[in-house]
């Protein structure tokens, strides 16, 4: 899966939902929700977010902040 730029997918190696931030040689570059370090991924281990996927990642995202957690 080649996605675009700004799609929301899973990293099935990690768990982890991201934001496509680019293409890097062999990679997409996902960024987390709401912000923070960049990693990298192998395309055929990404897949679109579902709707509750993205819901959670935005959600466990306002929790952290509103604890302080995030400046």
């Amino acid at each position: 899966m080649s996605p675009p730029v700004g799609a929301h997918v899973v990293d099935t190696v990690t768990g982890r939902v991201g934001v496509v931030m680019g293409h890097e040689g062999p990679y997409v570059q996902l960024r987390p929700y709401g912000g923070g370090r960049e990693w990298d991924a192998d395309p055929g281990a990404v897949r679109q977010a579902t709707p509750a996927e993205r819901l959670r990642a935005a959600t466990a995202y306002a929790n952290a902040r509103s604890r302080g957690e995030l400046a």
